[in-house]
């Protein structure tokens, strides 16, 4: 008998999945079960859709219902899970057309239900004209009322309301920006937050307002139900044509309350490094499981689409009887503004301190290569390590010069756990036009190990 996977999810790891399995195994029913009515995009390109940078919203699409059908991978569209019946190896679904519930059964079933946006608890959030963004219909609504726009207000201060902040900048409207602690990109220590928000207010004096410590309570509108205005707890009121919830996302998890599924951090999916849950023939990827740090050997809950494909191929290769396993992450972030590169490894000097470590760092300004190339551009590097084992245990970087270069280079020292004293002799490749003689992420390890070294 043809053993049957059943799949709920649409977005990144679910698609990712059912492709890769198979490739790995052509003798097997694959069904997908999404409640979107579209599948296999890339929800990380939306600020730039809605920037125009991409002005064709398709180009975000990586495969069509057709395009697995031709797979004989068979799509569902617009069902919703329900409920999963462990012990039956049944899940319940919703039609969203019919409003009718019918059962699936399967031999094998993956869960990548991805994420959801938090609705923070704010007096008449349901006004017209305030919008979240996770989906292509979400892109395509902001970016026509932003044409149609000149004030905006962005509520958290996140990675996905920098890259909106940019695309509505770029598009000539004001912009407030609110977040409720006491800096921007709180994966980020203070200090270097403060130099990024430093960077976005100096370039465009006027055109954006920063708020932090800020709280919103209420929105009012006019007598067509849209919002009009922003008023936070202090008293503050703000003028928006429209607004957008930056908030963050939560595991979209909430069918398998009261199932025996084990759940982790944020009620995210616990799952061992072969991407199988507590329940065997159950498998999860995706915005919906947690991971292993493989700094701080503790779990904690990063969605990233990185991760969900990685997890997604993982997944495929042991259900079709191969090995694979996918042992953590390193929080591994990058983001920008205009031509300000945004990027985060590993942990933070304060996240290092709160997980008991005994962490030194140091902080280099440089330009990325020869200072008389003309085409140089300054960054700042701030390296983290532990005094007691000289690991490396994390680096932020950010500048129009090459960041990514270095924190790159990080991330193999991080995962082998090599010592600075290694680590800050590595014969990187030297030549004008893409380093200064010893590169900037050296120089930043010398000085932690002369610290340490008194």
């Amino acid at each position: 008998m043809t053993e049957k996977v059943v799949i709920i999810g649409g977005g990144a790891a679910g698609p990712k999945t059912a492709a890769k399995l198979r490739r790995e195994k052509e003798d097997i029913d694959i069904d997908l079960y999404t409640q979107e009515d579209i599948i296999s995009y890339s929800a990380c390109g939306l600020p730039y859709f809605i920037e125009n940078i991409i002005q064709d919203i398709d180009t975000l699409i990586v495969r069509t219902p057709e395009d697995f059908e031709k797979q004989n991978i068979h799509i569902h569209l617009k069902q919703r899970c329900i409920k999963v019946n462990t012990d039956e190896k049944t899940v319940l679904m919703l039609d969203l057309n019919t409003n009718t519930e019918y059962t699936v059964e399967y031999d094998f079933l993956v869960i990548a239900t991805g994420a959801i946006p938090v609705m923070p608890d704010i007096k008449n959030i349901n006004l017209k004209n305030i919008f979240t963004l996770r989906t292509i219909q979400d892109g395509i609504n902001i970016k026509q009322k932003m044409f149609q726009s000149q004030n905006a207000v962005l509520i958290g201060g996140g990675y996905i309301s920098i890259e909106l902040l940019e695309a509505l900048v770029h598009n000539n409207l004001h912009v407030t920006l609110i977040e409720k602690e006491k800096q921007i990109l709180k994966m980020f220590d203070e200090d270097f937050a403060e130099r990024i928000r430093d960077y976005i207010i100096g370039r465009n004096p006027g055109q954006v307002s920063i708020l932090t410590n800020e709280n919103v309570i209420d929105f009012q509108g006019n007598d067509k139900g849209e919002v009009t205005k922003v008023i936070t707890e202090s008293g503050k009121e703000i003028i928006a044509d429209f607004v957008i919830l930056g908030t963050g996302v939560r595991p979209n998890t909430d069918f398998l309350q009261g199932s025996d599924i084990k759940l982790g951090v944020k009620n995210s999916i616990r799952v061992g490094n072969t991407l199988r849950t507590s329940k065997c023939g159950i498998y999860a990827a995706g915005d919906c499981v947690d991971n292993y740090n493989l700094v701080t050997n503790k779990y904690t809950w990063v969605p990233m689409g990185s991760t969900a494909n990685k997890e997604g191929r993982c997944a495929a290769i042991n259900i079709a009887g191969g090995s694979c396993t996918f042992d953590g992450i390193l929080n591994s972030t990058i983001t920008k503004y205009f031509n300000l590169t945004i990027s985060i490894i590993g942990i933070s000097y304060k996240e290092a301190l709160s997980y008991g470590f005994q962490p030194e760092f140091a902080i280099v300004t440089k330009r990325d290569k020869a200072g008389y190339m003309p085409d140089s551009g300054m960054m700042t590097l701030k390296l983290i390590a532990d005094r007691n084992t000289h690991a490396i245990l994390g680096i932020q970087g950010i500048g129009e010069g090459d960041v990514t270069k270095r924190v790159n280079t990080v991330i193999p020292a991080i995962l082998s756990k090599t010592k600075l004293e290694t680590f800050m002799n590595l014969d990187l490749p030297y030549s004008p036009p893409y380093s200064p003689a010893i590169d900037p992420v050296l120089n930043a390890a010398q000085i932690i190990y002369q610290k340490i070294n008194g």
